[in-house]
């Protein structure tokens, strides 16, 4: 049995004679007769029976046309599915972001991506940055966003974006007054602190060693939108990352510029080794469009 008499096969069912079924497949009649015959030898069943010059499809030819039709279906649904990845990627993208940016950045990225593919389902994860990097590195996230400490075996990455930390702190705070915070100004002010393992920590820690100054640090956290949350409640003050909006009640906090500069590194990172779909390399150009 090929591929060649189960065409054979459908065609006679729908036309109803060989000479139809040749024009349709394009070969003479003999040779679609030839082909039911070894179509039928390959079956070990009677298809058709001759009655007057007629084919007359036997009961089980019209069993086994049902599971004929069920298998061309299945093939239109290959080719559509075919169709659809040619004409627009997989259909689905996977997208893993730090807070930082799954809150502003990447959801402006989303709108952009969506003018050109609007029936695409995307998965947005806002995580850590060290989840963001263990989906990306297992395959299970297409794009990741993620700080600059992550470990960075097993994913490609390039630096995205390198911004320049704030300093937040309450509404009122005495330090609003100033146009730029320096360390000495936090000199025994009640800080919140990104976690040690942060690279903009480490980056703020140096500068503070360097001159002399040491922060009464209150909380210890991973977020900016902790940070904000608890500058907000008036706990302290910290370093946020610019891009990130907090969509909290902006009367209740301020920023100001932080000199010398603390840079707030972020990585675009994607799984090793694997080419970049159309709709990976399209978000990656939504992507750059909006940082």
């Amino acid at each position: 049995m090929n591929n060649r008499q189960i065409e054979a096969f459908a065609a006679l069912m729908k036309s109803g004679t060989a000479s139809r079924a040749a024009e349709i497949l394009g070969v003479s009649q003999p040779a679609v007769s030839r082909m039911i015959a070894d179509l039928e030898h390959a079956v070990g069943f009677s298809l058709f029976d001759r009655v007057r010059s007629r084919l007359i499809p036997t009961p089980e030819a019209r069993l086994f046309y049902r599971d004929v039709e069920a298998a061309f279906r299945g093939m239109d649904a290959l080719r559509a599915a075919a169709a659809r990845i040619r004409d627009r990627g997989s259909g689905e993208l996977r997208v893993a972001s730090l807070s930082a940016l799954g809150a502003t950045l990447v959801p402006r990225a989303i709108a952009r991506f969506r003018q050109k593919h609007p029936t695409v389902r995307i998965t947005l994860d806002v995580l850590l940055s060290r989840d963001v990097r263990d989906l990306v590195a297992s395959g299970q996230s297409d794009i990741g966003l993620a700080a600059d400490e992550i470990d960075l075996t097993g994913v490609s990455h390039q630096l995205f974006v390198a911004p320049n930390a704030l300093c937040v702190m309450p509404a009122g705070h005495r330090l609003a007054a100033k146009p730029v915070i320096g360390p000495a100004d936090l000199q025994d002010e009640p800080f919140i602190a990104y976690a040690p393992e942060d690279r903009s920590r480490h980056r703020l820690d140096k500068v503070l060693a360097e001159a002399g100054v040491t922060p009464r640090i209150v909380v210890e956290t991973a977020l900016a939108s902790t940070v904000y949350a608890l500058a907000a409640e008036g706990i302290g003050i910290g370093l946020v990352n610019p891009l990130f909006n907090p969509g909290l009640d902006r009367a209740r906090v301020v920023t100001r510029p932080f000199e010398p500069k603390i840079a707030v590194r972020s990585l675009l990172i994607l799984p090793p080794d694997r080419p970049k779909s159309g709709l990976v390399r399209d978000f990656i150009t939504a992507l750059l469009s909006v940082r």
